[in-house]
């Protein structure tokens, strides 16, 4: 690591050389088709459960109104995130758009909010999945494991196939999201010509005083239900993530997201509207398994149970591995820019972030069976209690980011002009103003609901220590990756398609240009 150099913002750059960037190099496999899998797998598990609990705040009219509302939230989110990504392609997605709109502590800010998100997100889903696999094996072998053990088995098979190489995490991604299609559409189909389905099933709720069949608990209940149903999209904002992985990231990574959030507008709309049309409303607004439980009313007397539990799983399993993939690539590139540390951004010679990898699992293991235990010991299943809180502090840490990357997006079409956008947003600036505030105000509202208010102080004394010590450490070791270079040029640099990953270096250790004479 060569010299330090001052910057705007009170941080430090140094200079690190390209056998720094030989070590936590990336390699080029995806294609528009291979980001709308990873896309839809990251969030499908959010069909097959945890949307639902909205109904037992809002109805099933107001869980309707809500899941428009959230859905017009991220179609015009991802075509902001895409215009972005399209003229950043590199690997930082939200941290990166943060860092060029609002600077180095923007940028940290963002991408902890995110780190947040995908790595709690994925030890929840694996700690479900955990239960799934249990009891599939206890039902055909008669073979139970701790729960713990599950959640490191698979954590372990998904870690190996994610560091194995780009080609690998791609193809099972893509592999398994249509998988988990697949079993929606049986349920669809099932749904629809078993005779199970009626319209009267939606509306079974008993209204409270002042409210309606379709609003049983008034017009509050629908703000009290917009973040249940974030969970039927919640991650399909991760691809610019994959930038660094992308033959050609400024055209697919728009095509992959927008036909990934189209897929799962279908989907999101056939599960709200069949799924509680089997069981009815009142039924599924406290239901663990909401699809399952459904597969059961249509077919209460086969033996299959086992069989359905192992549709359900693909549905979990396609989630664990998309969000794993995003958790390890935001690690990797806010480790790289040196606001985390940077042996976790190195990746070996198979390109692939094992080390960020690694600790996130690390990380999310401790955090669901750690909180457990200390909080919800004399619990009989304390990890499946710890699963539920740290659930909340995803969505939480989700929201925050959403909210800043739209003020990244307004703040970027007037700060950076003339910088090449290959994608331009359909819907401009007011799409992502008008997502900016369905996202404020859900994060506002979140600790109306009594399940939320425990969340904000947890995020809170997350969000301090980590302020904390990217301000005694972080600040100061931050090295010119990609994400850093297009802030610090203006978007004439940090493109490593075209340019590798040492440019601006080079020219600001030869002299050729001074890149830090003025605050950035």
């Amino acid at each position: 690591m060569g010299k330090a150099m001052k910057a705007g913002g009170g941080v430090e750059y140094t200079h690190a050389g390209q056998e720094y960037f030989e070590k936590r190099s990336l390699k080029r496999y995806a294609g528009a088709a291979s980001l709308w899998g990873l896309g839809v797998a990251a969030v499908i598990s959010g069909d097959f459960s945890g949307w639902n609990f909205g109904i037992g705040n809002a109805g099933w009219g107001g869980m309707l109104i809500a899941t428009i509302i959230i859905a017009v939230m991220y179609l015009l989110m991802i075509y902001s995130i895409s215009e972005m990504s399209a003229a950043m392609p590199h690997t930082g997605g939200a941290y990166s758009f943060a860092r060029s709109a609002m600077g180095p502590w923007g940028g940290f800010i963002t991408g902890f909010a995110e780190t947040i998100e995908y790595v709690i997100t994925t030890a929840v889903v694996g700690t479900f999945a955990a239960l799934y696999a249990d009891s599939i094996t206890s039902e055909l072998f008669g073979l139970s494991l701790p729960i713990l053990v599950w959640v490191i088995i698979i954590y372990a098979i998904f870690v190996a196939l994610n560091a194995a190489g780009a080609a690998a995490s791609f193809r099972f991604a893509f592999g398994i999201a249509v998988v988990s299609l697949a079993v929606l559409a049986i349920f669809f189909v099932a749904a629809l010509f078993s005779g199970k389905f009626s319209v009267d099933n939606l509306m079974d709720i008993a209204p409270e005083a002042g409210g309606s069949t379709f609003l049983p608990f008034g017009v509050l209940g629908i703000f009290l239900a917009l973040p249940f149903a974030i969970w039927f999209f919640l991650g399909i904002e991760e691809l610019p993530l994959a930038a660094e992985e992308t033959h050609t990231p400024a055209k697919d990574i728009p095509k992959g997201s927008i036909a990934g959030m189209f897929t799962l507008i279908v989907t999101a709309f056939l599960v709200l509207i069949l799924n509680p049309g089997v069981l009815g409303a009142e039924a599924i607004s406290g239901s663990g398994e909401p699809i399952l439980d459904g597969f059961r009313a249509i077919f209460p007397d086969s033996n299959i149970a086992a069989l359905l539990s192992l549709m359900a799983l693909a549905g979990l399993i396609a989630s664990f591995q998309g969000i794993m993939f995003a958790a390890g690539r935001n690690v990797y590139s806010l480790s790289r820019a040196g606001y985390y540390p940077k042996f976790l951004s190195l990746t070996g010679g198979r390109r692939t972030p094992y080390v960020a990898l690694v600790a996130s699992a690390v990380v999310g293991i401790v955090l669901v069976f750690g909180l457990g235990a200390l909080a919800y010991g004399s619990e009989e299943a304390p990890f499946v209690n710890a699963a539920n809180a740290l659930l909340l502090i995803a969505v939480f840490g989700a929201v925050i980011a959403y909210v800043l990357q739209m003020i990244s997006f307004l703040i970027l079409r007037k700060k950076f002009r003339t910088a090449e956008r290959p994608y331009r947003s359909p819907v401009g600036l007011w799409g992502a103003l008008v997502a900016g505030l369905i996202a404020l105000v859900t994060l506002i509202l979140m600790p109306f609901n009594a399940d939320y208010r425990g969340v904000v102080i947890w995020v809170a004394v997350v969000y301090v220590v980590g302020l904390v010590l990217f301000a005694a450490f972080g600040r100061k070791r931050l090295v010119l990756s990609p994400e850093e270079e297009y802030a610090i040029t203006g978007g004439v640099h940090g493109h490593p398609e075209t340019e590798g990953y040492d440019v601006t270096e080079k020219l600001e250790e030869s002299g050729a240009q001074e890149f830090f004479d003025k605050d950035q």
